[in-house]
């Protein structure tokens, strides 16, 4: 029903998805940010056959967004199209509207302003503690406390009075499968987090939903994963330039990981299982029935995936500051509730 899970980076040492409210594996190294405050924007990959700058219209069926060679419109945080986006005329009824969000805790000790962190559990506290270096711990603590207040903003409870369950596993069947919001009398919206290089990306829709965020692989990680991928994707990055594999692999993770989060397997379901790769280079496509979107200019190698095709335009917005600070959180809420297309779901969500 709804997934959120912690930094998974392309070390794959870990096997499944995890929550700072469940079980606690070692912490992951992911590949490095690039250091820059570019807007975030959404680009589809691009087939050779297909012209980059052909006009794409909601009308016609998914497989628009499956990988056919066009350019996606995005909006910026400030709401201006991006750049090299496409004209899409308005978005469709079955469309499912994604929100966005990127967290990057920015807190200068004797300021006296304090994160949230009465509003976390008994165990995220626990987990944020466990983390070595202070920094990694500060990120960890400032994205569930993000997450709970945007899940709070669209269910209209208090932040500490989110609760989370997990589902069963789509592949073993067992109870350690995707993060969930407990049911309730409301219907509860889908999520999805990752934290990685000093920022997280939390993504909430009515519908199942992954995102990713990794920094770039070392070389050496480059080296070790590319053996473990799709035979697809292998024959995609061992033909770039070595110089190149890193950032490749890089993007290609986060959308493998993303897409593996969204179908609620985590990555128990083994790396080489998907073609993740980019349309074009070969006989392979990807997996059917989902869309799965890189987030280029993001700080880092991000993507998002959901189930046939996400509502345009897609928007990512800076979580301000002071919404996660401690104090009355009533403000924070609103501002969230305000501007969150998430609050379909209780309109789309029988």
């Amino acid at each position: 029903m709804t997934n959120h899970s912690e930094d998974k980076a392309p070390t794959i040492h870990s096997t499944r998805h995890t929550t700072g409210a469940t079980r606690q594996p070692a912490e992951r190294h992911a590949p490095v940010p690039a250091e820059q405050d570019a807007p975030v924007s959404v680009e589809r990959d691009a087939r050779a056959s297909v012209e980059r700058d052909a006009p794409v219209s909601a009308e016609r069926d998914d497989r628009v967004l499956m990988g056919r060679g066009v350019r996606v419109p995005v909006e910026r945080a400030d709401g201006i199209p991006a750049e090299g986006g496409v004209p899409v005329s308005a978005e469709r009824d079955d469309r499912i509207p994604v929100d966005l969000w990127l967290v990057r805790p920015q807190f200068t000790p004797g300021t006296g302003r304090r994160l949230a962190v009465a509003e976390l559990d008994a165990r995220e506290r626990s987990r944020a503690a466990a983390f070595l270096r202070p920094r990694d711990g500060l990120l960890y603590t400032a994205a569930h406390i993000a997450l709970r207040r945007l899940l709070a903003a669209v269910l209209g409870l208090a932040p500490e009075d989110v609760a989370y369950v997990r589902e069963l596993c789509p592949g073993c069947g067992a109870p350690h499968g995707r993060p969930a919001v407990r049911p309730g009398p409301a219907p509860a919206p889908h999520f999805s987090l990752s934290h990685s290089g000093g920022c997280a990306l939390v993504a909430v829709a009515p519908a199942p939903v992954g995102v990713d965020i990794q920094r770039r692989p070392t070389e050496r990680a480059t080296e070790v994963c590319v053996g473990l991928l799709h035979p697809g994707e292998r024959a995609e990055l061992e033909a770039l330039p070595r110089d190149r594999r890193g950032a490749a692999l890089g993007q290609l993770w986060a959308r493998k990981e993303a897409y593996l989060k969204g179908i609620g397997t985590g990555l128990e379901r083994p790396a080489h299982a998907d073609y993740l790769g980019t349309p074009g280079h070969g006989p392979w496509r990807r997996p059917p029935h989902w869309t799965v979107l890189d987030l280029s200019r993001a700080p880092a190698h991000a993507a998002v995936a959901v189930p046939g095709a996400p509502a345009l335009p897609l928007r990512i917005r800076p979580l301000p500051a002071e919404w996660l600070h401690e104090g009355d959180a009533a403000p924070a809420l609103a501002g969230i509730a305000h501007l969150t297309r998430a609050v379909r779901v209780k309109e789309t969500t029988t």
